[in-house]
């Protein structure tokens, strides 16, 4: 976590129920401010602005929020354009749509609209992303790799937006088969937790570091910090990957983990 944050995390997995139950979405109007929020969807990510912001207008409209307004920025000159920060005055919650995370890092980084989001979440604003906007919430993302087995140099990280430190994350996880990469970004700096967030899936990170799980499917943690043997800096590109032992959490709804004190809640 950032130092001095009072704000909160949800983090999705991606492909999260909009048309049943809605759980992650409803819990995400609920943190918020519920029928007193004020909801800003963000669309950086996606090429397709108006259709995926109209969709999640109507969505927390019908799940309750008092107002939703939907704020896409697709070039850098939009996010510095002078009195941005004003439109999310009233924010009570900020939405992060799926699609390409550097989209948003390269949109965003070093913009007034970004250092407005960095301030917002400090104060106490919840901030939401799902896939592509559940990877850029921590210090550093990956934005590409392979499936499989974990291997050297076959995955591509960059620098998020730094809201969750210490920490990987990545989306769609059972359902894409991406054990292995992750395993391969935590390999780089074991200190660093993993986080493995399954599709309608999504952790809630308090601002003292503790997270519970919300959804249908699982949310896998990877700590390699006691890691005694590793071939990482030996290995030639594409090689196996050794690294062990490691600790690994498997949680689902109604579980949680301590990030700071990297221990399972029950």
């Amino acid at each position: 976590m950032a130092d001095h944050v009072e704000g909160k995390l949800l983090i999705i997995g991606g492909a999260e129920d909009k048309k049943n139950e809605c759980k992650i979405l409803k819990r995400f109007v609920d943190e918020s401010g519920g029928r007193e929020s004020c909801i800003t969807v963000l669309t950086a990510a996606t090429e397709y602005p108006l259709q995926v912001g109209t969709e999640y207008h109507a969505l927390f409209l019908e799940l309750g929020a008092k107002e939703v307004q939907v704020l896409d920025v697709s070039d850098r000159t939009q996010a510095n354009r002078k009195g941005i920060e004003k439109e999310l005055d009233k924010a009570t919650g900020l939405f992060f749509t799926g699609g390409d995370q550097l989209r948003i890092t390269g949109l965003l980084g070093g913009t007034i609209l970004g250092r407005t989001l960095q301030t917002l979440y400090e104060r106490g604003i919840i901030i939401a992303g799902t896939s592509a906007g559940a990877s850029v919430m921590s210090d550093t993302m990956i934005v590409g790799g392979e499936a499989g087995t974990a291997k050297k140099n076959t995955l591509t990280m960059a620098p998020g937006l730094g809201l969750l430190r210490s920490v990987v994350v990545d989306q769609h996880f059972a359902q894409r088969g991406r054990i292995g990469r992750l395993l391969s970004a935590v390999s780089q700096n074991p200190y660093v937790l993993g986080v493995g967030i399954d599709e309608d899936t999504a952790i809630l990170v308090q601002s003292d570091g503790k997270f519970s799980v919300i959804g249908s499917n699982t949310v896998t943690v990877i700590d390699a910090s006691a890691s005694t043997t590793t071939n990482v800096s030996e290995t030639t590109p594409g090689q196996s990957l050794v690294l062990s032992p490691i600790l690994m959490h498997v949680l689902s709804e109604g579980y949680g983990f301590d990030l700071k004190q990297r221990v399972s809640l029950l």
